[in-house]
C-alpha cells in the first residue's frame, strides 16, 4: 500500500468558500477516487491549512489525465490557496509506525495533528524521530497506534493517526509523564498549530476538523 499525502493554505477570509467549491465539485471527485482506487481519502482543517491523506496500491503513478482532471478543477479555485505541497508530489516521510492497519475503520478514532517547525529545525525533528524507530527495533507496533505517519513540507509538520479504540487505556502516570518530557523538548524546535499539547502548555490552539472523507 502506498500512503499520498497533500497540504493547502486557504486565503485569508476564504475558508468557507473553499469549503463550497469543494462540495461543488465532490461528486465528480469521488467518481474520480474510485476510479483510480485512491481509498481512505480524507480533507482535514486547523486555522487555515488544509492536510489531504489517501491510500492507492503500490503501483499506482498519477498520470497525465489525472493531472489534467486537477487542473480543470483548481482552476474554479483561483485565488482560493497556495500549494504547501508540491502537486502530485508526496511530502518528506519524517516518521512512520504502521503497525498493524486496520481495515474496518468503524472503532477508530483519528488523531490528526499541525505544527510549524521553527526555522533549520527540519533535520534536527527527523533525527529525533528517527531515533524512536531505533529505539523500538523496528519492531511492527500491534496498537493501539495503527497506520500512523508524519509528514514535512513548506515548513509544517502533519501527522496522521488511526487509533483503534478497542485498544486504548488510561495514560499510566510513567507514560504521562514520558510525554510531557518528549513534548516539552519538541517546543525546543516546533510550535503547534493544533491543540494537542494545550493540556501541558496551557495555551489554547484549534482543534483540528475532518471536512470530508470517502473510502
Amino acid at each position: 500500500m502506498k500512503r499520498h499525502t497533500f497540504a493547502l493554505e486557504v486565503n485569508k477570509g476564504k475558508m468557507a468558500e473553499f469549503r463550497k467549491r469543494l462540495g461543488a465539485i465532490w461528486h465528480e471527485l469521488a467518481t474520480f477516487l474510485d476510479v483510480r482506487g485512491m481509498g481512505n481519502f480524507s480533507i482535514w482543517n486547523a486555522e487555515n491549512i488544509i492536510f489531504g491523506y489517501f491510500e492507492t496500491d503500490d503501483g499506482f503513478v498519477f498520470d497525465d489525465k489525472d493531472k489534467e482532471i486537477v487542473a480543470e478543477w483548481e482552476k474554479q479555485c483561483q485565488n482560493i490557496y497556495r500549494w504547501i505541497s508540491i502537486p502530485f508530489q508526496n511530502m518528506r516521510l519524517m516518521y512512520q509506525d504502521f503497525g498493524v492497519v486496520r481495515e474496518s475503520k468503524e472503532l477508530i478514532r483519528h488523531r490528526v495533528f499541525i505544527t510549524r517547525l521553527k526555522d533549520g529545525a527540519e533535520e534536527e525533528y527527523k533525527l529525533r524521530h528517527d531515533a524512536l524507530v531505533t529505539a523500538r527495533g523496528n519492531e511492527i507496533t500491534r496498537g493501539p497506534d495503527s497506520n500512523f505517519s508524519i509528514w514535512y513540507s513548506g515548513g509544517f509538520i502533519f501527522g496522521y493517526n488511526e487509533i483503534d479504540t478497542t485498544m486504548e487505556h488510561e495514560m499510566t502516570a510513567e507514560e504521562k509523564e514520558s510525554t510531557i518530557q518528549w513534548e516539552t523538548r519538541m517546543l525546543e524546535i516546533m510550535d503547534w498549530v493544533t491543540n494537542d499539547v494545550d493540556w501541558i502548555t496551557g495555551e489554547v490552539h484549534e482543534s483540528i476538523k475532518r471536512i470530508a472523507w470517502h473510502g
